[in-house]
C-alpha cells in the first residue's frame, strides 16, 4: 500500500506523508523539459506540408456530410456531386491554420488549476475505446460498465493521469444509454476532465448537458471555456464520414476541445513510405481543421497523429516500432507547422502484459516526449493493438509515466548539491549512509517506485517471487478496495441523476446514421 499511496500524488514523498494527502489536492500540468527533436529537416517538413496541400487541391477529400460540403463550397471549395469529393483551395486551409489557437486551458472543478494544452505542456490520458478489458483473474472479456467505472477510479487515483477517457466499451449497456452511464461515472467518481464519444448529435448534447449540470454552468459559461474533450477519426484514406463531421461541428459550435486524428497505417490505409503516410495524415487533418474552424474560428483543436506501420507479412498493425517513432516525431513537427497542440499515443502490439508490452510502449513514450507531444492518449492500459484495456498494464504504464514526470522536474545545482563538504568528510573507501548530508535528504532524494521491486533475490523469493504483472494486479485491486469518490454537491448530484433517468425514459440517443 505504500507504493499505492505514493502513486496518488506522483511525488518523491514518503508513504506516511502521502497517506494524509487527499485525492483532491491540486494537480498541475507537466512541462516537458526536452526540446522537441527535429527528426526531419525544415525543408522536409515544408515538402510534406506542400504535398498535403496538393493532395487537398488536386485529389480532394470525400466529405459525407451535406452541411459541411455546402459550407465549404460557400467559402471557395469545389465539390464533385457524384462522389462528394471536396477540393480545398490553399487560401481556405491557411485561413483555418491562422485561426486555430496554439494553446488553451481546459477546466474541471473550482478546486483545481486548469489543464494546459500546447507549448511545452505534457498531458497524459489513459487508453480509450477498447472493446475488451482484461486482468489476471478474469482474462480477456468484453468490457462492462463495472470495468469502465473501475478504470475511472484508477485514473482518478493517479495524478500523473490528467484526464479521463473512453477506457473500455461497457458492452453490457445498450449503446443508446452507454454515453449516459459512462459520463455519469466520470462526473460522480472523478473531478478530472471528462470525455464523450462523437456518436451523433444527441449523444454529444447529452454529454455536454451532463457536464454543465455537474459543474454548475450556464450555457453561456459552458461555451466560453473548455470543460470536455473528444476525438474524431478520419476514415483513411481520404474520407470524413457524417458521424465524425457532426462531432467536429458540435464541438466547434460549443467551443469544446476536439482532437482530430487520422488513422493512417503505413502500408495499409496510407502509403508504405513514412513521408507519404505523413502527407496523407496531414492532408486529412487539414481538411477536418478547415471545417472545424469555419464553424467557429478560434475553437480549440489538437492535431491528432496515429501513423504507424503494419506487419507486411500479415497486415496486422504494429506499434512502438522505429517507424512509429519516426512518424510520431514528424507529426510533432507538422503540428508545430500548423501552430496547434499535438496528440500522440502510448501504444503496443503485445497480447499480454509482458516485456514486449513494456518496451514497445516505452518506445512510443520516448517518441512522443522527444517529439514534444502535448497530449499522450492511450498512455496507460493499452494492450493488443488497442483492442484490450488492461488493468495490470495501466499500473505498469503509470510507473513509466511517473518516472517521466519525475524526469521533467526542474533541476538546479547549488553548493549543497555539489556536496564538497560531504565528499571531504568521507574517508577513501568509506560510505555515505550515515552522513548528515545523506540523512537530511534520504526520504526525498530519489524517486520512489509504484510498481518496481528493488529487493534482492533472496528477499524477492521470500515475498513469493511475484512478477511485475502480479504486483500490478495487487496494486490496482487495493486502490479499488479503498477508493472514495469525489464529493459532488448534493443538488448537482440530484439534478444529474434526474437527467439520466429522464433521458433513459425518453429512449436515450442512438448513434446518428
Amino acid at each position: 500500500m505504500e507504493a499505492v499511496q505514493h502513486g496518488r500524488r506522483g511525488r518523491r514523498r514518503r508513504a506516511r506523508e502521502d497517506s494524509e494527502a487527499s485525492a483532491s489536492e491540486p494537480r498541475t500540468t507537466l512541462m516537458n523539459c526536452f526540446s522537441p527533436v527535429p527528426f526531419y529537416s525544415d525543408t522536409d517538413i515544408d515538402a510534406i506540408h506542400a504535398n498535403a496541400l496538393r493532395i487537398l487541391q488536386e485529389t480532394g477529400i470525400r466529405i459525407l456530410h451535406d452541411k459541411a460540403r455546402a459550407m465549404l463550397v460557400e467559402h471557395g471549395a469545389s465539390v464533385d456531386a457524384d462522389d462528394h469529393l471536396v477540393r480545398f483551395p490553399r487560401e481556405l486551409v491557411e485561413q483555418a491554420m491562422a485561426s486555430a489557437p496554439s494553446e488553451f486551458d481546459a477546466y474541471t472543478t473550482e478546486e483545481h488549476e486548469p489543464v494546459r494544452f500546447g507549448g511545452r505542456s505534457a498531458v497524459f490520458a489513459p487508453v480509450g475505446g477498447a472493446p475488451y478489458a482484461s486482468d489476471l483473474e478474469g482474462g480477456k472479456r468484453p468490457g462492462t460498465l463495472e470495468d469502465y467505472t473501475n478504470f475511472v477510479k484508477l485514473v482518478q487515483h493517479f495524478d500523473v493521469l490528467h484526464v479521463q477517457s473512453a477506457m473500455t466499451e461497457p458492452q453490457d449497456v445498450p449503446i443508446r444509454f452507454r454515453h449516459l452511464e459512462t459520463m455519469h461515472a466520470q462526473l460522480t467518481l472523478s473531478d478530472k476532465l471528462p470525455w464523450v464519444f462523437c456518436r451523433g448529435h444527441g449523444q454529444v448534447m447529452d454529454g455536454f448537458e451532463m457536464v454543465r449540470i455537474a459543474r454548475g454552468l450556464s450555457e453561456e459559461e459552458f461555451r466560453e471555456k473548455v470543460y470536455i474533450w473528444g476525438v474524431i477519426n478520419t476514415n483513411s484514406p481520404r474520407v470524413l464520414d457524417s458521424l465524425m463531421v457532426q462531432g467536429l461541428i458540435d464541438f466547434a459550435e460549443w467551443g469544446q476541445m476536439m482532437v482530430i486524428t487520422p488513422f493512417t497505417l503505413s502500408g495499409a490505409m496510407a502509403p508504405v513510405t513514412i513521408p507519404g503516410a505523413l502527407s496523407q495524415q496531414h492532408a486529412e487533418f487539414l481538411a477536418a481543421l478547415t471545417i472545424h474552424q469555419l464553424v467557429r474560428p478560434g475553437a480549440p483543436v489538437v492535431y491528432g497523429a496515429f501513423t504507424s506501420n503494419v506487419d507486411m507479412r500479415s497486415g496486422a498493425p504494429a506499434f512502438g516500432t522505429p517507424e512509429y517513432v519516426r512518424a510520431a516525431m514528424g507529426s510533432g513537427q507538422l503540428a508545430r507547422k500548423v501552430g496547434v497542440p499535438w496528440r500522440s499515443s502510448g501504444s503496443c502490439t503485445s497480447n499480454c502484459v509482458d516485456a514486449q508490452a513494456a518496451y514497445e510502449t516505452q518506445m512510443a513514450l520516448w517518441g512522443a516526449m522527444l517529439g514534444g507531444a502535448n497530449l499522450l492518449l492511450h498512455a496507460a492500459g493499452w494492450l493488443e493493438g488497442g483492442l484490450t484495456a488492461s488493468f495490470e498494464k495501466l499500473i505498469v504504464d503509470v510507473e513509466m509515466l511517473q518516472q517521466m514526470a519525475e524526469l521533467f522536474q526542474p533541476q538546479k545545482v547549488t553548493d549543497e548539491d555539489l556536496a564538497f563538504d560531504a565528499i571531504a568528510s568521507v574517508e577513501p573507501g568509506g560510505h555515505y549512509f550515515g552522513e548528515d548530508h545523506t540523512l537530511a535528504r534520504y526520504d526525498t532524494a530519489f524517486y520512489t517506485p509504484v510498481l518496481s521491486d528493488w529487493s534482492n533475490f533472496g528477499q524477492w523469493s521470500e515475498n513469493g517471487e511475484k512478477t511485475a504483472t502480479e504486483r500490478a494486479n495487487e496494486i490496482y485491486r487495493s486502490i479499488l478496495d479503498t477508493f472514495e469518490p469525489v464529493a459532488l454537491a448534493a443538488d448537482r448530484r440530484t439534478a444529474l441523476d434526474a437527467f439520466v433517468a429522464r433521458r433513459k425514459e425518453e429512449g436515450g440517443a442512438e448513434p446518428d446514421g
